[in-house]
């Protein structure tokens, strides 16, 4: 069972999203929260696996208390994955929740089936980004401006900056694996590596890396 934490200030939205998670199988809500403290409060009391995320919500933002509540874990396994669930396809928005360590963004007239797969997804360690967010993403920090190098990025292997290009890309590792005729567990193993070298402590903010020092791939 995937123990997920709503977070929503609208009763609506957030009593729908309850029901449907109530009615799938395979997963479980530990806690409905209408603003950023209360799901701070409830993130740590219920050790959910995967919190959806509203953005604007009144006092404590979805990305105030994404920051918060990644931090209070550190690197622990049982962090929680963070997926965002928003109106609002803005590039600030998608780039904060990265930054934030957020593991996806969706908006919220995503079909049900597919914000289903999507808390899945955010819960096995892949980013997930709507097409909208992903597409403004990429166009916004393509041509990155002028900064001092990454430290880390001279460390990375050639083939390691590959895979960072095609993380930065959106793309998951099965398919990156297809595309590099790699196995998943050898991509699985640069990806950690990658973010090692550079001292992340998630995939989301390996792609914000790959975008900022422009070497997120650019797929047809």
């Amino acid at each position: 069972m995937l123990r997920v934490l709503v977070v929503d200030d609208q009763f609506l939205i957030r009593s729908g999203l309850t029901a449907l998670l109530a009615a799938a199988p395979g997963f479980e809500v530990v806690g409905e929260a209408q603003d950023g403290e209360e799901a701070v409060r409830l993130a740590a009391e219920t050790r959910p696996d995967v919190i959806l995320m509203d953005v604007r919500m009144p006092g404590t933002d979805g990305i105030a208390a994404t920051e918060r509540i990644l931090a209070a874990h550190g690197a622990a396994p049982e962090r929680p994955k963070v997926l965002v669930l928003t109106t609002f396809d803005s590039d600030e928005y998608v780039f904060r929740a990265i930054q934030a360590g957020a593991g996806g963004f969706l908006l919220k007239d995503t079909p049900p089936d597919r914000l289903l797969a999507a808390i899945a997804t955010v819960h096995a360690g892949e980013m997930l980004f709507s097409p909208q967010a992903l597409r403004g993403l990429i166009d916004a920090y393509a041509a990155p401006v002028a900064r001092a190098p990454h430290p880390g990025l001279a460390a990375l292997t050639p083939r390691e900056r590959e895979v960072l290009g095609l993380v930065g890309a959106g793309l998951s590792n099965p398919d990156i694996a297809r595309r590099l005729f790699l196995s998943a567990a050898t991509v699985k193993t640069h990806v950690h590596r990658c973010m090692s070298k550079l001292e992340v402590s998630s995939r989301a903010q390996a792609v914000v890396v790959a975008h900022e020092f422009g070497l997120a791939a650019r797929l047809p």
